[in-house]
């Protein structure tokens, strides 16, 4: 994994804007601590930032390849993980290879087959083509957002992009001015985001499975190249169940490669424990060892835990039952609550934006301690979100709910934020969630619950496996640690977007097509285990030092924050957190992760110099 940035102005000489691309490419140089690169023309600009991870002697970027008269320049972040079959394909075309890093199967790949070689790779990626002969430039994200690309375009004649936000900061083209439609998404969507919105005004994202051309006369054209297409599910139950066995276990192994230490992480959860065992019995049968595994806690959580709906048990005594049947060496990292705190700062600079409060922080210190061990890691993501693995999802009154289900109610935004600062949000919030749900298709005669299913999927994969997606590339390459997430496979998310309802939840279960996949293979105890969510502090220590700092921030008159917050309505969260009925981001916030997110909110508009 990397980072990439770039600097296109067919108007203007920008070689000799140094300064201004080694600002552009230090702020990249968490995500990629071992080499940088540059390459640069009178109207181009290319920066590099690697993390190695495979072929360190070949895979070095920008990578250049001239090939019959013509000249292309790649930079890329991300992993394939069919580059083996891809490089077959074109050296049987007749095509030559220096080294077996991906960078450069992929390169050839766009030399040959252009933009429809994103059509041919699988992997989590974003990168950027420059054709020297044509002055073109050529953009394309991961079909499921794993990667993420930033982008500013200006006069017609101008684009700025990068791996993050920060990026296209240091360039002072770009100013950081919020205005209302920033304001509505962070007070009254966040820490989720539109898909495509960059908050801060004029900077965009690249969207999930899209790709760009950027040329001097045909100005900037962005092509959707992939989307989630409804198909008659002809498979049935026991096919489903082999399927779903496969795909499951070939993305895992596809995405073991790696010439640098590997580990898992492991909570004792369903997905977690698939995953690892999948990953020793491959260590095992290829002569590798043993696995390294990873869990999470924190100081007292055993002594304040208490069960929920979204949270019915904590992970230990499930991580040991795993540990045990896959032999793995594991690393228990316990957190305390006033790092968690602490670290909510360097959070939020990772994200460039207001995020998910300590459930960011946490994992940022969680991946800290990897990296003294590790350089790449695989995680248990985006399952609950294709399997059906939610609470909302069994739930008929929230399933039917005609809103986001993992924030239905707008009341306690209201409350936190100055009344009449924003106009007609239940009508802006209103309309994303509609816009969505349009987009999902669907097949004719479906029955009620299946047509609602594929609505809750589409929700579900667009809007909050993107904000956990978007926690897991910046917390983990903020600390120089490439985390991989195998139920991201597209393969998968096809699979499971048009197998019916009475299959992927057999039994009544959650994710219970999972389960049937995983009977004989898993431990008994783990295939059976209720949904349980990463783990968060439950010490009330921790809303004790969150409130502290909130207090101190409400004192201050001269900060840009009580600008825009209620003096009151906060102070009622912090007095009564009971009056906070329902979470404000899914399972995992609620009141003392509601007062973390204004800390956030707070250090963003400060160190950013935000302007409202």
């Amino acid at each position: 994994m990397c980072g990439i940035a770039g600097w296109i102005d067919y108007e203007n000489d920008i070689s000799e804007t140094t300064s201004i691309l080694n600002r552009m490419s230090q702020s990249l140089a968490r995500r990629g601590p071992d080499a940088s690169g540059f390459h640069k023309e009178r109207h181009a600009a290319l920066m590099h930032r690697r993390l190695i991870v495979i072929d360190p002697e070949n895979g070095n970027q920008p990578m250049r390849i001239a090939y019959n008269d013509e000249d292309y320049t790649l930079v890329y972040n991300g992993e394939l993980y069919n580059t083996e079959e891809v490089r077959r394909e074109l050296k049987a075309l007749g095509y030559k290879f220096k080294g077996h890093s991906d960078t450069e199967v992929l390169l050839v790949a766009f030399i040959h087959w252009r933009e429809k070689c994103v059509e041919k790779i699988n992997g989590i990626f974003a990168f950027a083509v420059w054709d020297t002969k044509s002055q073109m430039l050529f953009l394309a994200r991961d079909r499921i957002g794993v990667k993420p690309l930033f982008f500013y375009h200006y006069n017609d004649s101008g684009l700025i992009f990068g791996s993050e936000i920060k990026t296209l900061l240091c360039n002072p083209r770009i100013e950081p001015k919020v205005d209302e439609e920033g304001l509505m998404e962070l007070f009254f969507i966040g820490p989720g985001r539109t898909p495509g919105n960059g908050i801060i005004r004029g900077i965009k994202e690249l969207k999930p499975g899209e790709c760009a051309y950027f040329s001097k006369d045909g100005g900037l054209k962005i092509r959707r190249y992939w989307s989630l297409e409804a198909r008659e599910f002809e498979d049935n139950f026991n096919v489903a169940v082999e399927k779903t066995r496969y795909l499951v276990t070939d993305a895992v192994e596809r995405q073991l490669v790696s010439d640098v230490p590997l580990c898992c992480f492991l909570s004792g959860g369903l997905d977690s424990s698939i995953i690892s065992k999948v990953a020793a019995d491959y260590y095992k049968k290829s002569g590798k060892g043993e696995l390294s595994t990873y869990s999470v806690d924190y100081v007292d959580n055993v002594k304040y835990f208490k069960k929920s709906l979204f949270q019915p048990n904590s992970d230990a005594e499930y991580i040991k039952t795993m540990v045990d049947a896959i032999r793995s060496d594991h690393n228990y990292v316990v957190l305390d609550n006033e790092s968690l705190v602490d670290a909510l700062t360097e959070a939020t600079l990772a994200r460039d934006l207001p995020g998910m409060a300590d459930i960011d922080s946490s994992l940022l210190l969680f991946c800290r301690e990897i990296k003294k061990k590790f350089t790449v890691a695989l995680s248990g993501e985006c399952s609950d979100e294709i399997f059906g693995g939610y609470p909302w999802y069994h739930n008929k009154e929230i399933l039917f709910a005609d809103t986001f289900p993992w924030a239905r109610s707008l009341e306690a935004r209201k409350k936190i934020w100055k009344r009449d600062f924003l106009k007609d949000v239940d009508d802006y919030v209103r309309q994303k969630y509609q816009d969505t749900v349009n987009r999902a298709e669907k097949l004719p005669r479906e029955n009620k619950l299946n047509a609602r299913m594929r609505e809750m999927f589409m929700l579900n994969i667009t809007w909050f496996m993107q904000t956990l997606l978007d926690r897991k590339d910046r917390m983990s390459m903020y600390s120089g640690l490439e985390v991989r997430v195998p139920f991201c496979d597209y393969r998968i998310v096809e699979y499971a977007y048009n197998m019916p309802w009475e299959i992927k939840a057999c039994q009544g279960r959650e994710k219970g097509i999972l389960r049937e996949a995983m009977k004989g293979i898993l431990p008994n105890s783990i295939v059976h285990r209720k949904k349980s969510p990463y783990p968060k502090t439950h010490n009330p220590v921790y809303m004790g030092l969150v409130a502290k700092k909130v207090k101190k921030i409400l004192q201050n008159k001269e900060l840009p924050i009580n600008k825009l917050i209620s003096r009151e309505g906060v102070l009622e969260i912090i007095e009564r957190p009971e009056s906070m009925k329902s979470p404000w981001y899914g399972q995992l916030m609620g009141p003392a992760q509601v007062l973390a997110y204004i800390l956030q909110m707070n250090c963003w508009l400060n160190e950013y110099n935000i302007t409202i």
